[in-house]
């Protein structure tokens, strides 16, 4: 069972509002005063205001008094200092966390928008941070933003649908955008506006049924996918093919970085342009292992002969060590991009 901690204001109002209750008491009982009396002399005391008594004290009186300056005095100025630094960081914290924010948003290219923080956002967004790949996240619900700010990760608050939103969020910059909102019309809407506002980003939607994948793929997403259908496959693959679907895992998995599948694109100004598999000596140079290409058209080539011509446009499937990888980019020209 957890434990409710109050917040700064609550506690500075509550151990204020105990000190007045217990002083206006406090005279009431000993000096047999009104409580108008016995709370009028408790203010002048705390606020130290140097009024004089309201009535003659007694020497009970006079040594509850001096407790209640002695300690109410420190209470008083703890609640203030607690408020006042709530009030500092409400107007000076937050406006500076947004400039940065905005700051960070302005020089990020080449990333990622992730829209939605349910239970596939996080999980898309966890994988991300381990990988160290750019991301920002778009999201609305206040807990989950809160979620996501404690954590420190880069979030715009909004509807993805918005224009405006993906605007802030760097669409015209973005390497890709992931629809994964809770309900399947908010990703048509996503997809439809960062589709009309950036042609060339590549969009992939989350859908629920195949008549949502339908309109999710009209709507512009690139790839649609089912996180339902995707499960039941694993799950059966995984009872007829596990070691299949254990490398797969171990090849493709950020938790494993000695060994990874990566995707490099073939650029028009690349050395690898015209050449074959075997030509251009990637085995020997670079210890990866090319299982397959995509070529231009969308066609997936897998397991390629060593005599397989690489165009511009292509994207290899090379499976090896992040070192290799790494090399294999930089020499292509291409950051390599997990599969």
């Amino acid at each position: 069972m957890s434990r409710w901690t109050p917040t700064p204001p609550v506690l500075a109002v509550v151990l204020l509002s105990l000190m007045v209750l217990g002083g206006t008491a406090g005279y009431m009982v000993i000096e047999g005063w009104s409580a108008w009396d016995a709370f009028y002399m408790t203010i002048i005391s705390l606020t130290t205001v140097g009024y004089r008594e309201v009535h003659p004290l007694s020497r009970a009186g006079e040594a509850f008094t001096t407790a209640l300056l002695v300690g109410g005095v420190g209470t008083v100025l703890y609640s203030f200092t607690l408020l006042g630094a709530r009030v500092i960081e409400g107007t000076l914290h937050n406006p500076w966390e947004r400039r940065r924010v905005m700051h960070m948003l302005e020089e990020l290219e080449n990333h990622f928008i992730v829209c939605g923080y349910g239970r596939i956002g996080a999980i898309i967004v966890d994988d991300f941070q381990r990988q160290r790949v750019p991301y920002v996240v778009i999201e609305r619900d206040p807990a989950r933003l809160q979620i996501l700010r404690d954590a420190g990760r880069l979030v715009v608050e909004g509807d993805a649908s918005s224009e405006e939103v993906l605007s802030k969020a760097g669409v015209a910059r973005a390497r890709g955008l992931i629809a994964a909102v809770s309900t399947d019309a908010e990703n048509v809407y996503a997809i439809l506006s960062a589709r009309l506002m950036q042609p060339s980003l590549y969009i992939i939607g989350r859908a629920e049924s195949d008549e949502s994948a339908r309109k999710l793929k009209k709507a512009g997403a690139d790839r649609v996918i089912s996180p339902y259908q995707i499960g039941g496959l694993h799950m059966a693959q995984l009872a007829l093919r596990p070691a299949v679907v254990e490398f797969v895992q171990l090849a493709t998995s950020s938790e494993f970085m000695d060994l990874s599948m990566e995707q490099v694109e073939v650029r028009t100004d690349g050395p690898l342009v015209g050449q074959t598999i075997v030509g251009a000596n990637l085995r020997q140079s670079f210890g990866v292992i090319v299982i397959g290409i995509r070529r231009a058209s969308g066609r997936m080539e897998f397991n390629p002969p060593s005599d397989a011509r690489m165009e511009a446009g292509d994207s290899l499937v090379v499976l090896g060590t992040s070192e290799q990888l790494g090399q294999l980019a930089s020499h292509a020209g291409e950051t390599a991009r997990a599969v």
